[in-house]
């Protein structure tokens, strides 16, 4: 399936501190005043919102904001970033409510995946596969790349260990238990078997990803998820010839994370040692030989030119890639500090480095700072963010849902909507159901839209 449906889900971490000491807001106090805003405009701390992305609040007091479908990598990460603006609103709305009921406190936001006390929170990726596919067979295939793509899709953490403080690659790369594991907040998996297509579940299944970090860098979301869809366009098409079956996908995952210098290689099933950077390279060879002779769209080849690059740059000296990867730009953030400072990883500032990177306010994040002195490779405009903020996707079912949110808001009509259905509240509880998301235009929904106005 070369068109194929994206979603990303992100849950942001959320604390509170107050000016001069004289109050403890609670987080749970915190997340009402963020979502106060929601809720006055809308209906809940759950809703689909005009862009046709999904806000809620998610367990463990996390907002959460979920993309609208796209069909492309590049319209994901632009709505990727939306969300980063929209939450950021919330919280511009959320202190000014503070201040005016004399509350001086700061809620900072962050778009990373552990706290200050080891709980992981994730970023699930969604990919619409063929579900004609054997899901044990998709698993087998998969593992090994996931384990993997953390040398570029890694957001990079200074995690306290007995031995000391180190620097990680990945967030999430410590939290996993399992190679196959329905859970997401317990005994996590590298696969998750979470099948919820919104969508014809005869034709399709949902492949939930929840192995994965956050990632700030608009370029490193790009390749992962890019990436991804490639060697699932190659399964799907039974192109995975190569046995690169890890012998412990779980050691695996954590013994490539501890190791910053992308060299240290594990072992396979059939008796051979690969780093990290090489059982990638064995995925874009295969991905190579599989558009070859195949019409490949000016997006897929893109992929694959900047996958092999930094590949290539990872396997020289991944310190080249500080513009462009998160965990290089912030272990170069942090080492560079270090050596001003004269201070090593044990030091708590260095922790608080590791935190800011991740603050998702622009005036005050550091990733948002090096990206205002051009220290950041980006792939989109503020132009095409801001547009995403409060427009859909027009070549996805988000389409339709975004008229007719804005159709009964505008109206003033009562309405429920979910990913695959649209219902107006009137006297005719009329329910639309939107199984296709490829579709953009519904002429059930326009004519309900149209007759509404007269």
């Amino acid at each position: 399936m070369q068109t194929r449906i994206f979603g990303l889900e992100n849950e942001y971490g959320l604390i509170s501190s107050s000016l001069g000491g004289k109050l403890n807001l609670s987080v749970e106090s915190a997340l009402g005043y963020l979502f106060e805003k929601v809720v006055s405009r809308q209906r809940g701390t759950n809703d689909f919102l005009r862009n046709g992305a999904r806000l809620y609040q998610d367990t463990g007091c996390h907002p959460e904001y979920a993309t609208p479908e796209c069909d492309n990598p590049l319209d994901l990460v632009i709505h990727d970033k939306a969300g980063e603006r929209i939450v950021e609103e919330l919280l511009y709305a959320a202190e000014r409510k503070l201040r005016e009921n004399g509350l001086y406190c700061e809620i900072y936001i962050f778009k990373n995946n552990t706290d200050s006390v080891g709980n992981t929170y994730g970023c699930h990726e969604n990919y619409l596969v063929e579900r004609s596919v054997n899901f044990h067979k998709l698993a087998e295939l998969l593992i090994p790349f996931f384990v993997t793509r953390q040398v570029y899709a890694g957001a990079g953490k200074v995690l306290r260990t007995r031995a000391g403080n180190h620097y990680y690659i990945s967030q999430r790369a410590q939290h996993i238990y399992q190679e196959i594991s329905g859970a997401t907040t317990s005994s996590r998996g590298i696969i998750n078997t979470r099948d919820e297509p919104h969508a014809d579940e005869e034709k399709y299944r949902r492949l939930h990803v929840i192995v994965g970090d956050s990632n700030m860098s608009e370029f490193a979301t790009y390749l992962k998820v890019g990436a991804t869809a490639i060697v699932l366009s190659m399964v799907e098409d039974g192109w995975l010839r190569k046995d690169l079956a890890l012998e412990d996908p779980v050691r695996a995952i954590k013994e490539i994370s501890h190791d910053v210098t992308c060299r240290r290689k594990v072992r396979l099933k059939r008796g051979v040692e690969l780093s990290g950077v090489e059982i990638q390279r064995e995925y874009l060879e295969m991905a190579w030989a599989y558009y070859q002779g195949r019409e490949a769209a000016p997006q897929i080849l893109d992929i694959l030119e900047k996958w092999a690059w930094v590949l290539d740059k990872l396997a020289e000296d991944p310190w080249q890639l500080q513009q462009h990867l998160d965990w290089v730009i912030k272990m170069e953030l942090i080492r560079s500090y270090m050596e001003r400072r004269k201070v090593g990883f044990e030091d708590q500032r260095i922790s608080m480095l590791d935190l800011q990177y991740h603050d998702i306010k622009r005036s005050r994040g550091l990733y948002y700072l090096m990206a205002r002195e051009d220290l950041i490779d980006r792939l989109c405009t503020d132009g095409q963010i801001e547009e995403a903020m409060v427009e859909p996707p027009q070549t996805t079912r988000a389409k339709i849902r975004s008229d007719f949110i804005k159709y009964a808001m505008e109206r003033n009509k009562s309405y429920d909507v979910g990913w695959s259905y649209l219902k107006l509240n009137d006297r005719y509880q009329r329910t639309i159901l939107c199984k296709d998301p490829f579709q953009s235009r519904d002429a059930r929904v326009e004519e309900m839209i149209a007759s509404s106005y007269y």
